[in-house]
């Protein structure tokens, strides 16, 4: 083992207190929502910033959790997010294994004709004109079917396909294989680690987009979660709302603005655990997804 000299332990120490200090700085602001969340809703204001509750309730849970409108959203959520990533992956991988063989006709003009809108888009107004004319709007197909195939994606797995050699696809032929065969056989297994993390991206995205409910909904049947956030979060007559249902179930004592804020908080919690939770399992495939999917040519 190398011995490290003095500038350079100094630098590991200070180095070291710098991580802290910006993981404090990170979960701190996330911490004080939850602890708010947690509070007694009546002492919420009063207690200021903190990172544990100081007067410990779940009925800011059960209020919002017993509204039938967030579960409808978070279930329109959930098969949004599961539904929109079996998808994604799926047109994905096959359009990158079809875009990548040599073989294919006017191979690099499709590929030309996927990256540009990359740079150049219509704008919202063409979009919406679009979506109109296909049938798309107020309908959840909007949610799954344009994010289907993103060219980020498709560079991702694109880069690590042609890191596989050659000679593995030419034994596959001899042997017999036709091209589907081979991409489940041979590509699908090894393009794994990427695969996890245009999962992890499509997951993210379709958990945290609301702009697309806003956008091309003109009614409340497919809110999403994150949706029913935002509208918490900008909309004072849809929190005013739940705080006087709260106040006629019993779960909150009287509006206030604590109650408003512990319901707002309360809210955001529930909108971002999920992804929270889950992120730090996933978070070694992402990185080494991303490796890969680097690759040069």
């Amino acid at each position: 083992m190398v011995k490290k000299t003095i500038p350079q332990r100094i630098f590991h120490v200070f180095n070291v207190l710098f991580m802290i200090a910006l993981c404090a700085v990170i979960l701190f602001p996330y911490l004080n929502v939850l602890a708010i969340s947690l509070n007694d809703s009546s002492k919420a204001v009063s207690s200021g910033l903190m990172l544990f509750p100081r007067a410990f309730t779940l009925r800011n849970y059960a209020t919002m959790l017993s509204k039938e409108i967030i579960w409808r959203a978070a279930l329109i959520t959930v098969g949004r997010v599961i539904i929109g990533t079996v998808y994604a992956v799926v047109v994905t991988f096959c359009a990158t294994y079809g875009l990548t063989r040599k073989g294919l006709p006017f191979r690099k003009t499709l590929v030309m004709f996927f990256f540009i809108p990359t740079y150049i888009s219509g704008g919202l107004i063409p979009l919406y004109i679009l979506y109109s004319g296909l049938g798309l709007l107020n309908n959840p197909l909007v949610y799954v079917l344009p994010i289907g195939f993103t060219f980020f994606n498709y560079i991702l797995l694109r880069s690590y396909m042609q890191t596989v050699p050659d000679s593995l696809e030419e034994s596959a032929k001899l042997d017999g294989a036709n091209d589907f065969t081979i991409m489940i056989r041979i590509f699908y297994p090894l393009c794994m680690p990427v695969i996890a993390t245009i999962a992890l991206l499509t997951i993210i995205h379709h958990w945290n987009d609301w702009t697309t409910t806003m956008f091309f909904f003109s009614n409340n049947k497919w809110n999403t979660l994150s949706y029913e956030l935002q509208l918490i979060l900008n909309q004072q007559t849809r929190l005013n709302e739940l705080v006087q249902a709260a106040i006629r179930a019993g779960d909150i004592p009287r509006q206030s603005p604590a109650s408003m804020e512990s319901l707002k908080y309360t809210q955001i919690i529930i909108c971002s655990l999920p992804i929270v939770m889950v992120y730090p399992f996933l978070q070694r495939y992402f990185i080494t997804g991303m490796t890969l999917g680097g690759v040069k040519e």
